[in-house]
């Protein structure tokens, strides 16, 4: 079992990055190899929507999220984290995912198979206590997952965490993010 995530925080160990880590040794106390790609350390370009796009699904912009493509298609389960910026996704983790448009054009347009059925899950974190501000970027976890052909099995939403490391003081958040990785792997 090969489980791949992916953190959208540009703090590093910040609370995302800590229950990604308690997801990922979730999945290692299963028997999984595990691989935590860290979005923020990247150096890449927004989707440009080009009109020259490939039909295979690979995205034609030559920058550092090239082996991520092919490390979400090798992954069994993937993991997104993300902290809730202004009722969304952080921006490292809405660029990456505006970038697999050139696999929604394959699969929607063009009608090509792109990949394996596979689970995933989603992390998030804020600071408010409102949870609907969780909806925004849940609705597009979803998209993302039904384009690359991941089922969207499990989740963790965390309101009322706002300093760098608080998610420290809520065991309980920390024990579901672990079986969370337990249950995808």
């Amino acid at each position: 079992m090969n489980v791949l995530g992916i953190n959208g925080s540009p703090r590093v160990g910040g609370n995302t990055d800590i229950l990604l880590e308690e997801a990922l040794k979730g999945a290692i106390r299963e028997g999984a190899r595990t691989e935590k790609i860290v979005l923020n350390n990247l150096n890449f370009s927004p989707c440009q929507e080009c009109e020259n796009a490939r039909d295979d699904g690979t995205c034609i912009i030559e920058d550092d999220l090239q082996p991520i493509y092919q490390k979400i298609n090798e992954a069994d389960v993937i993991i997104l984290a993300s902290p809730i910026f202004f009722g969304s996704l952080s921006a490292q983790m809405k660029m990456m995912i505006d970038r697999f448009q050139c696999l929604w054009r394959a699969k929607y347009l063009v009608k090509k198979n792109v990949g394996k059925k596979r689970k995933g899950g989603f992390i998030s974190v804020e600071a408010s206590t409102r949870k609907n501000f969780f909806d925004n970027a849940k609705s597009i976890v979803k998209n993302f997952f039904a384009v690359i052909d991941v089922d969207y099995q499990e989740e963790l939403l965390c309101s009322g965490v706002s300093e760098k490391g608080d998610i420290l003081k809520h065991p309980n958040f920390l024990k579901r993010a672990f079986e969370l990785g337990r249950g995808l792997s």
